[in-house]
């Protein structure tokens, strides 16, 4: 018979991944989740040159979006400002979320991060991570004599 040490937290977190399981991806919570109040959804794409994500970032100002990359991790924080009710204006239904966001995403290791650049127009913030030129597909005209 072999004895097993019981470790508590260990099932407990356990039992919290097949809980999460239990949701679908939209409604997990993640690290980044705990430090904001709502997540932006986004889509990333992958094309020959570069690597494309687009975030749904509406009603927020440009200004209130920061982009970073630290030791291989794209961050993208900020903030949809909750405007004041005033006199004259009445809210009936407020069902938009508001405050901080937190987005992260692990690189892929052909992206030059020197090159990251980003664009936001019409709500959509679009950062392009190009790739290196060393992972770029190249073709070779190999000569059979």
């Amino acid at each position: 018979m072999n004895l097993t040490r019981w470790d508590p937290f260990r099932e407990l977190e356990l039992m919290n991944n097949r809980m999460q399981a239990l949701f679908p991806p939209s409604m997990r919570r993640d690290d980044d989740a705990m430090l904001a109040d709502w997540t932006p959804a986004i889509d990333v794409q992958e094309n020959e040159a570069e690597y494309l994500v687009k975030a749904d970032l509406p009603d927020i100002k440009k200004d209130d979006v920061k982009i970073t990359i630290d030791d291989g991790v794209l961050s993208m924080e900020g903030e949809r400002k909750q405007e004041k009710e005033e006199k004259d204006k009445k809210f009936h239904k407020v069902e938009r979320v508001y405050g901080k966001f937190v987005r992260r995403m692990a690189l892929p290791s052909d992206v030059d991060e020197g090159k990251v650049s980003a664009e936001f127009k019409d709500g959509v913030l679009h950062v392009h991570l190009p790739k290196a030129e060393h992972a770029r597909p190249h073709t070779v005209d190999v000569k059979v004599m």
